[in-house]
């Protein structure tokens, strides 16, 4: 009877408090997609050891067909049909949510910092400058693709993640794992503990 009450109780909480029953996701926001894309979005979240939920906003998701994923702050663009490929497009899902934590948890300073560690040509392209091959500066030598990409890997090692390095000059290849790991906990104030993370006051008002 107790046990009963307890999950009758949980359940009441869990529906007065959507958070609780998606606990370390971070908060988000579909435009377009099926229940099934958004699904892979979650479960691409999931797979990444990163705790999202420490970015401070709400991010919106739209899915379209054939756009080129790609980020702004509070917003993500992806391709409905890389999302139907289900696992393979995790790793773009993760690369445009470390998009999200440059975005909204790293200033001038903290992005000087991991910029000396990961290299590249400067932290964005600047306006007017295309990518290569049409302009001068190839995707991975812009350093927040960089840490995009080597967060991806780091936090999602797996051999199904396409952004894993295979070569040291791919852009995720910069720092091993848990090399980038910790300069990401050093420089967010985060500490890892298993499966359990702490965030410093400081960084998320």
């Amino acid at each position: 009877m107790r046990r009963r009450l307890c999950i009758a109780l949980l359940l009441v909480l869990c529906a007065a408090f959507p958070a609780c029953a998606d606990a370390g996701a971070p908060a988000v926001a579909f435009d377009g997609g099926t229940p099934t894309q958004h699904a892979t979005v979650r479960r691409a979240l999931a797979a990444s050891s990163f705790p999202w939920e420490i970015v401070p906003a709400r991010v919106v998701i739209h899915v379209r067909a054939g756009v080129l994923p790609h980020a702004v702050p509070g917003e993500i663009w992806l391709d409905s049909h890389l999302l139907d490929a289900g696992r393979f497009s995790w790793a773009v899902v993760q690369h445009e949510f470390a998009h999200q934590v440059d975005f909204f948890l790293l200033d001038d300073a903290k992005r000087a910092t991991i910029a000396a560690r990961l290299g590249g040509n400067g932290w964005w392209a600047a306006r007017g400058l295309a990518f290569a091959p049409d302009g001068t500066v190839a995707h991975g030598d812009l350093t927040a693709e960089r840490f995009a990409s080597t967060l991806t890997w780091a936090y999602w090692p797996s051999r199904a993640n396409v952004l894993r390095p295979e070569s040291p000059n791919d852009e995720s290849a910069a720092l091993p794992p848990a090399a980038f790991r910790a300069l990401v906990a050093s420089v967010l104030g985060v500490t890892n503990t298993g499966s359990s993370w702490q965030i410093a006051e400081s960084v998320v008002p």
